[in-house]
């Protein structure tokens, strides 16, 4: 017997693909930009502050691993053709994201081709697997990892103002906030409808993401630890963040109740949100 929110029952095939095309056409109507034409290049800023050069190379590291977020995704949703349609859009958006932010690497002067070169290999040594082993739990994951990352995201475009400005990368950083902020809109209406067809089993799932929850990818790089620190230094985000933006507005989000979870403590429940940055796989 299937679940209620397993990807094969045709009630959530048909609500999923619903919300799909909904989030295609306002995604087609309002929120296409472009890589050449929507980003003042010409005013990249070689200046800025290398701790934030740092940082986005970082953002731009977690985003090389799209092909393992794609790929490791997709065979859990295969039969569910809105999910998996989104999961192939969500694709696209991010291969922009993740050119965009190497582009302007290169662009500012703050990275030479072979550093990037070289970045690319050392993401490619290691893989990057499933942090949930159920479509729905991945699903409330990502849900959960958009909205972290438009935290990051936004956080950083404030960084940049601080440390002397940079239009290119300010305008870069706000086209990728609005997809991500997109996307996790998109995950939060679909776990709304997970909460009214079996409510136990989203709570479940809920719990074992939002108390162990960690950005992807970080601890793959050689010196995550580092890139870790540099992001909670320029006040990008840490566990309190973690706490005050992305948990418990979901919550609200949600109308869950804390103590419809397990209680929420690092003695039993340790996040790890502080040992992660930015990105992906969603």
């Amino acid at each position: 017997m299937t679940s209620p929110i397993d990807p094969n029952d045709p009630a959530i095939r048909s609500i999923l693909m619903r919300l799909y095309r909904d989030f295609f056409d306002r995604a087609e109507k309002k929120r296409r930009w472009s890589l050449r034409e929507d980003i003042p290049w010409h005013q990249c800023n070689s200046s800025l502050a290398p701790a934030v050069a740092g940082v986005v190379e970082s953002f731009c590291a977690v985003e090389l691993y799209l092909p393992d977020y794609i790929a490791k995704a997709l065979p859990l949703i295969r039969s569910n053709r809105g999910w998996a349609w989104f999961h192939a859009n969500w694709g696209y958006e991010e291969s922009k994201h993740s050119l965009a932010l190497g582009d302007w690497l290169l662009r500012s002067g703050h990275r030479t081709e072979e550093q990037m070169a070289d970045l690319e290999s050392r993401v490619f040594a290691h893989e990057w697997n499933l942090p949930q082993d159920s479509a729905p739990g991945m699903l409330i994951y990502a849900m959960t990892q958009e909205l972290a990352t438009w935290v990051h995201y936004r956080n950083l475009r404030e960084r940049v103002g601080i440390e002397g400005g940079d239009p290119a990368l300010s305008r870069l950083l706000d086209l990728i906030a609005i997809d991500e902020r997109a996307h996790h809109t998109f995950y939060l209406r679909v776990v709304q409808v997970f909460l009214e067809i079996d409510r136990p089993a989203t709570l479940e799932q809920l719990r074992r993401v939002l108390h162990g929850f960690a950005m992807p990818a970080v601890h793959l790089l050689a010196d995550s630890a580092q890139r870790v620190a540099q992001i909670k230094a320029l006040h990008i985000f840490d566990e309190e963040t973690y706490l005050r933006e992305v948990y418990e507005p979901i919550l609200e989000a949600l109308a869950v109740k804390r103590r419809e979870l397990r209680p929420f403590g690092r003695s039993n429940n340790q996040t790890r949100a502080g040992s992660l940055l930015l990105a992906k796989p969603t």
